[in-house]
């Protein structure tokens, strides 16, 4: 494992899935990059730390049991991908959404950027719309939390 790697399974463990707001100092660059993430109210934002310490608390105020599980690793150079599964319980405001009580379990991908061992910014991938469907805001054909959909 490179030692990027090593600091980004460390940032998610600390930050996202303990949601240590302070941990992010030791992790972000002065800059953080959101180069895409559709769907995420910062797509395309460019944070300080206390913009990405307000980002992780919106998102972890939705789901305040939130964890990121890393099913694999991928390094090269100065960036870092990983395939992850999100998981936790809608207990508090999403966006105009009130709390659900329900459960979501869903997908992504995230690749994240380093420059002198400081994660800088990251495009990412997630199925929202699964996020949706589970929390049943809408969508067809929903799946819900820990179900496999049926083989083609």
């Amino acid at each position: 494992m490179t030692e990027n790697a090593r600091t980004l399974t460390e940032f998610m463990e600390a930050v996202w899935n303990q949601g240590d707001a302070s941990a992010v100092d030791r992790f972000l660059a002065d800059e953080y990059r959101i180069h895409s993430d559709p769907g995420d109210p910062w797509d395309g934002a460019t944070l300080s730390p206390d913009g990405f310490k307000e980002r992780l608390r919106t998102s972890r105020a939705a789901f305040p049991d939130l964890r990121f599980e890393i099913a694999e690793t991928v390094a090269a150079g100065d960036r870092v991908a990983i395939a992850w599964r999100m998981r936790g319980t809608h207990t508090g405001p999403l966006g105009p959404h009130p709390a659900t009580g329900r459960r979501i379990d869903v997908p992504g991908m995230t690749v994240y950027y380093f420059r002198a061992g400081r994660i800088t910014g990251h495009w990412q991938v997630v199925d929202r719309l699964a996020v949706a469907q589970q929390l049943g805001l809408g969508g067809a054909g929903a799946v819900p939390a820990n179900r496999e959909a049926p083989a083609a």
